[in-house]
């Protein structure tokens, strides 16, 4: 077996693009990787296939990044021929290959449906993929719904409960160490497991100043007197806009305040004529799932996040 990425020759190229999947889990049409190969957001080098000793491609494996990453963030599709003998293998020899090119460990996002326990094909075509995942040191999985909304669902009106404001970075660093006590999403809970709320928090901002969104656009939430409630963060992908970040202090949940956070975010984007917002938020977190049910978000797929555990 020879793994190789798809940067050596054009023809290796249209070789891999070719490549059609034969399986449920979806896959990105030639057309769709060549329009993100024309964003720099899939590159030749990132773009990787298995082929025998006949020159046949038994897999194919494509990473992800921002136009302007130096290295790739995620692992966006990865396929193995039907019948292709022992698909977990063969495909944990394709990602270490890329993994050993790249010098890091991309994490991997499978978008599944929502009903994937009860369809067999599609808990089989998870398993080769977690054991080919786990064999690279892709071990921590996070299960996360991916919600959207659209202008059917409407907006609320403010209801006077809280005040959104712009600040400074010190008070939204603030904020972000706050909110972070007690939470349930568990990429929080783990990286708090190897680095302090201060830290993580500088992540956080770090991440959401990255993002397409614009800094200008987030808000800190108050009530009325002037007590800190929580934070809202619009935000955007490079395909359309998103809730990025939003949360309520310790101290202020369980009085339906992340109602009126959510509901901040998706009437600023609804004035911006925004068509689409999607949000993503774990399974285990039942209080904000809940709150994007109410909100009129719906949940369009389900996203298994496999990725290296953090290093204490």
């Amino acid at each position: 077996m020879i793994f190789r990425c798809a940067a050596a020759d054009p023809a290796d190229l249209d070789r891999a693009l070719a490549y059609e999947g034969d399986e449920p889990v979806e896959a990105l049409t030639a057309e769709a990787i060549r329009e993100e190969l024309a964003e720099n957001r899939f590159r030749p080098e990132w773009i990787w296939f298995a082929e025998d000793e006949e020159g046949e491609i038994l897999a194919r494996a494509l990473w992800w990044g921002r136009a302007d990453s130096e290295r790739p963030v995620a692992l966006d599709c990865l396929q193995v021929r039907a019948g292709a003998p022992d698909p977990g293998a063969l495909a944990a020899g394709l990602l270490a290959a890329g993994h050993e090119a790249f010098g890091t460990l991309p994490l991997y996002n499978v978008s599944l449906p929502g009903d994937w326990r009860t369809r067999p094909e599609f808990a089989a075509a998870l398993a080769w993929r977690q054991e080919a995942a786990y064999a690279v040191g892709l071990t921590r999985e996070i299960e996360r719904l991916r919600y959207e909304w659209t202008p059917a669902a409407g907006t609320a009106e403010p209801t006077g409960r809280l005040v959104f404001r712009e600040a400074g970075d010190e008070e939204f660093l603030d904020a972000f160490v706050r909110l972070s006590q007690g939470s349930l999403d568990v990429a929080t809970q783990n990286e708090l497991r190897s680095m302090d709320a201060e830290e993580l928090a500088r992540e956080d901002m770090e991440f959401y100043l990255d993002c397409p969104g614009e800094r200008s656009w987030w808000r800190l939430a108050h009530l009325p007197d002037g007590t800190l409630a929580g934070l809202a963060i619009p935000s955007a992908t490079p395909y359309h806009r998103n809730v990025g970040y939003l949360g309520v202090v310790p101290e202020q949940r369980g009085k339906g305040l992340i109602d009126e956070v959510l509901a901040e975010i998706t009437r600023f984007h609804a004035a911006a004529g925004a068509q689409r917002v999607t949000a993503t938020t774990d399974t285990v977190n039942a209080p904000m799932a809940a709150a994007f049910d109410r909100a009129g978000y719906e949940v369009t797929q389900i996203r298994l996040v496999l990725e290296q555990p953090s290093q204490a």
